[in-house]
């Protein structure tokens, strides 16, 4: 987890506001001790123990499995991640479909 919070501190420059759950990997004290070190460049929010309609990543998965893999069979799981890398880098491409996710959340909180 450390070293993901460092990889994205080199590619997002300025503060960043990391929306975890609960896992408790995310809670760990390494974890609070990397934060704390930085200084306020990391300031980390946890969901509730149990509130998938609060977690705009729950909508970009369900639009994902409705609209991206209906009737996909992938033959492994190399084909999987590589059809799932795809319909994400579409995704992204769409800043209005992403930001409903975060609005429908939004709604819920």
């Amino acid at each position: 987890m450390v070293e993901f919070l460092d990889h994205l501190r080199r590619h997002l420059r300025g503060k960043l506001l990391i929306i975890w759950d609960g896992l408790r990997q995310h809670r760990s004290r390494m974890i609070r001790h990397y934060v704390d070190d930085l200084n306020g460049q990391i300031h980390l929010e946890y969901l509730p123990a149990y509130a998938p309609e609060l977690n705009p990543v729950e909508y970009i998965w369900g639009h994902w499995k409705n609209h991206e893999l209906p009737n996909f069979c992938p033959k492994d799981f190399a084909q999987l991640s590589l059809h799932a890398r795809r319909a994400l880098r579409r995704m992204r491409r769409r800043p209005t479909l992403v930001r409903a996710f975060w609005k429908q959340a939004a709604l819920f909180a």
